[in-house]
């Protein structure tokens, strides 16, 4: 836990999906709704105003209250010790009259007196408050008014004041009684006299605050009901003012979304005059200018394709003339002389090299006006493998490379259709043994799931930190200011990527400087199925980052990346297998998403620069971003390089 975290505790990453669970909808609709963001933030700071308010309007209330409370008991109070004093002395001086005290006969005397002072004092107050006499020493028992408990209901702290004081005291406390009636909240106040025999005791007033506290009751009530419906008042207020505002926006959102989708024809209803019209009607010419534009650059891009399409077709009758006589002139070439005779070997190597760019050109107007269709059949891919490792057998006899097959000792069966699976395999594989630098070639299967993988590695030049955003370019070169004297038509890498999006499948490519690339072919095992990962990791075990012996500065064993392609939902119920045009491409085509780029190791500031490539037949490679189930796969920032001279 100390070195690992949270992250690296099972049972705490489970508790945490657990609870985040049940909130990711209100998390998800908090994110995604304006309005709601501003009636609640409205809500919550109209509840803490109204809180503050009610906080202080019951202070001043309750204030005010106990002060009148407090100053009319203390009226109350000095008047009753006033007049207990004076009934006192009256006492004390009708039996000084008489010749004699009042506890010389019996100290019945004072208690009866003590009786008749209580009756008398709490007579006055019809119940607004109790009178409480005790004795300071306890001889006496104490008198009390209206069954109050005096020994529980006035406290010793205010007893203690009482008796080191000689002013009057006071004190809340609550009011206990001895029969069955519930205490209640009191004001005390209390005071020193004496008897008619001129001995101290203490005498107190009890002052309940029932009423006060009814009366706050009814304010604290007042107050929550207002409040509740001010807050109320305030959301319903918020909600209405921000709806007009994001009414518009929610609009001008859906119809942005359609725009996107194709239907350049949507506009915004504008109506008045003010900030929200003035955007509508800025939105309506921008879609109108974009619907002008998209339009100019279709009949462009249409026109291109056209005069593409007729040009290859036009092409084809007069190169096969020149075909037969290159042909003629090739046979002959021994009759020549050597100069003639180089010349007619060069103009048939130059013939080769037109008709496969012809050938390509016509294949890639056939994705372009979307008149490829898939025909998918069930196949063994080892069987397409071995036919174009058996193939590529004479180029890497001459280069001095060993194809390597791994994994074909199970099945590895596919919808797929077996031409362009096998064209594309042919593109990999040729251009792993002109790149690979004399080194062997390893070629892998592997199936799991619903999908199958096939991977090229090489161990040659690789690839350089920025190529691979661009190796799909059509008739795009690593090194522009080289001459193209190889084979290649340039065109290789983007037929191969629109036959692995013909089959809803990925093409996907690694390298590293110096450290050679991988490239995989993800397929579907069933047609129309959508993928979710791949079998094989996109970055080989045998790299540098996962060998941590990065010898250009980056970190030993670093942490890897991973692919971050959307899973596709699963469909109900697959159709019938049916050609597949090339205008249909995957939903989860990760060379579809913005910024797919590729994680290059920089190149060694020490190395030196590969070669020129000898010159031999090349096709085109590239890479898309990768998603797999495997945990040491890598993602779209791990990619290849494109060879030179396509």
């Amino acid at each position: 836990m100390l070195h690992g975290g949270i992250h690296n505790s099972p049972v705490l990453r489970l508790l945490l999906r657990w609870v985040r669970r049940p909130l990711l909808p209100l998390m998800r609709l908090w994110r995604r709704n304006i309005q709601l963001k501003v009636v609640a933030t409205t809500l919550l700071m109209s509840l803490g105003v109204v809180l503050l308010l009610g906080f202080v309007v019951i202070g001043q209330v309750r204030n005010g209250l106990l002060d009148a409370k407090v100053k009319a008991s203390q009226s109350q109070a000095t008047g009753g010790f006033a007049v207990a004093q004076q009934k006192a002395d009256e006492a004390a001086g009708a039996a000084a009259g008489d010749g004699t005290t009042v506890d010389g006969g019996s100290s019945q005397n004072v208690i009866q007196w003590m009786s008749e002072l209580v009756s008398s004092l709490s007579s006055g107050g019809q119940g607004a408050f109790d009178v409480v006499t005790l004795p300071p020493g306890g001889g006496r028992g104490p008198r009390a008014s209206g069954d109050v408990n005096p020994d529980k209901s006035i406290p010793q702290a205010l007893r203690t004041r009482v008796n080191t004081n000689t002013g009057a005291a006071q004190s809340y406390t609550r009011i206990v009684y001895f029969k069955d009636k519930e205490s209640q909240p009191a004001l005390v106040i209390g005071k020193q006299v004496n008897d008619p025999n001129d001995d101290p005791y203490e005498l107190y007033y009890l002052f309940p605050l029932t009423q006060e506290e009814k009366s706050l009751s009814l304010v604290k009530g007042t107050l929550a009901t207002a409040g509740l419906f001010v807050v109320v008042l305030l959301g319903a207020i918020a909600w209405l003012v921000v709806r007009q505002v994001v009414t518009p926006v929610r609009m001008a959102a859906g119809i942005a979304e359609r725009l996107s989708a194709g239907r350049l024809q949507e506009r915004m209803k504008v109506t008045g005059e003010d900030d929200i019209a003035r955007l509508g009607e800025a939105f309506n010419k921008m879609a109108q200018n974009l619907q002008l534009k998209i339009n100019q650059l279709e009949d462009l891009s249409r026109m291109q394709r056209r005069f593409v399409s007729d040009v290859s077709h036009e092409l084809r009758t007069p190169l096969t003339t020149v075909r037969m006589a290159a042909d003629v002139i090739h046979e002959a070439r021994e009759d020549f002389d050597p100069v003639t005779a180089r010349s007619a070997e060069l103009l048939a190597d130059q013939l080769d090299r037109f008709e496969s760019l012809l050938a390509d050109l016509l294949e890639i107007s056939r994705f372009d006006a979307g008149a490829a269709a898939l025909e998918a059949e069930p196949i063994d891919l080892r069987e397409v493998v071995r036919r174009v490792v058996s193939g590529a057998a004479p180029l890497a006899e001459r280069k001095g490379t060993t194809i390597r097959v791994l994994g074909d000792q199970q099945p590895v069966v596919a919808e797929a259709d077996a031409r362009r699976v096998e064209r594309v395999l042919r593109n990999l594989v040729v251009n792993a043994v002109e790149h690979g630098e004399g080194k062997d070639v390893i070629v892998k299967l592997a199936a799991a799931g619903g999908a199958v993988a096939v991977a090229v590695r090489d161990y040659g030049v690789g690839l350089k930190p920025g190529e691979a955003t661009r190796v799909f370019s059509r008739f795009w070169r690593a090194d522009p200011a080289r001459a193209r004297t190889t084979g290649g038509t340039g065109l290789g890498l983007s037929i191969a990527l629109e036959d692995a999006r013909l089959h809803g499948g990925w093409l996907q490519a690694w390298g590293e400087p110096g450290g050679g690339s991988q490239f995989r072919l993800t397929l579907p095992r069933t047609a129309d199925e959508p993928l979710r990962g791949s079998p094989i990791p996109l970055e080989p075990k045998d790299s540098r980052r996962n060998r941590g012996l990065n010898d250009a500065g980056l970190p030993r064993g670093g942490g890897e990346k991973s692919a971050t392609v959307p899973v596709q939902p699963a469909r109900e119920q697959r159709a019938p297998l049916t050609p597949r045009l090339a205008t249909v491409a995957p939903t989860a085509d990760p060379t579809a998403l913005p910024g797919n780029g590729a994680r290059v190791v920089p190149r060694p500031s020490s190395g030196a620069r590969p070669q020129d490539d000898p010159p031999a037949t090349r096709t085109a490679r590239g890479e898309i971003p990768d998603r797999t189930t495997d945990t040491g796969s890598d993602g779209p920032d791990e990619q290849g390089e494109a060879f030179r001279g396509r």
